[in-house]
């Protein structure tokens, strides 16, 4: 075991475990995905800390605890296929793909965009696809999907990814202004929509047509 598998563990059993994450899919992806690859090396030191760090362009790879949380949220039993809007760093999709057939993760900033393919490509993430495009407008052309994942902060609700949601499939947003958010979780019934909120939370602003201007 290398230093950052050790560090690694102790980050699932201390920040993911530790704070009460039991879906076994969550824990075992998060010991399995190297998450050190997926932050820029100036910063690589911190990879297994318990805070968001900054990977360019403004955007930050999210603190471990709110990725266990917000895929957890999903309720993935495997098989599925999952829509994730903001790549960011990669780190978030590829915790999905461990437990999803298929991801397709659509990202607004193409230098991202790029840097995370080329990280996928590498480590063998084969189930993921990138998309270079307005994240706030979802992606109709593989829709619908069994989830959606939203890894920046909206204004509201947008319409578009409840659309492409499946019955019974489930959306995960932070909502709210552009300071702090309220981490929903977004159920789609054949009888309407439920909302269950999960508290606070603090994520950059989602750039788009459905979103926030620049």
């Amino acid at each position: 075991m290398n230093d950052y598998d050790a560090l690694r563990r102790s980050m699932v059993e201390r920040q993911i475990i530790g704070r009460g994450i039991t879906d076994k899919h969550v824990i075992d992806a998060m010991l399995e995905v190297p998450r050190h690859e997926f932050v820029p090396e100036p910063f690589r030191g911190g990879s297994y800390e318990d805070h968001p760090l900054p990977i360019g362009e403004g955007q930050t790879i999210s603190q471990p605890y709110m990725v266990a949380i917000m895929t957890s949220r999903l309720e993935l039993k495997g098989g599925e296929k999952i829509l994730e809007i903001g790549t960011g760093s990669g780190y978030q999709a590829a915790v999905l793909s461990k437990i999803a057939a298929k991801v397709y993760t659509v990202e607004r900033i193409e230098k991202l965009a790029g840097q995370s393919r080329d990280i996928f490509n590498r480590l063998g993430y084969n189930n993921i696809s990138v998309i270079v495009g307005d994240g706030s407008l979802g992606y109709n052309d593989e829709s619908p999907y069994d989830g959606i994942i939203v890894t920046c902060a909206a204004p509201g609700i947008p319409e578009v990814y409840i659309d492409q949601l499946k019955c019974d499939g489930r959306l995960v947003i932070p909502s709210g202004d552009r300071m702090v958010q309220e981490l929903k979780v977004i159920t789609k019934k054949k009888s309407g929509v439920s909302e269950q909120n999960m508290g606070g939370c603090v994520f950059v602003p989602l750039i788009g047509r459905y979103g926030w201007e620049k």
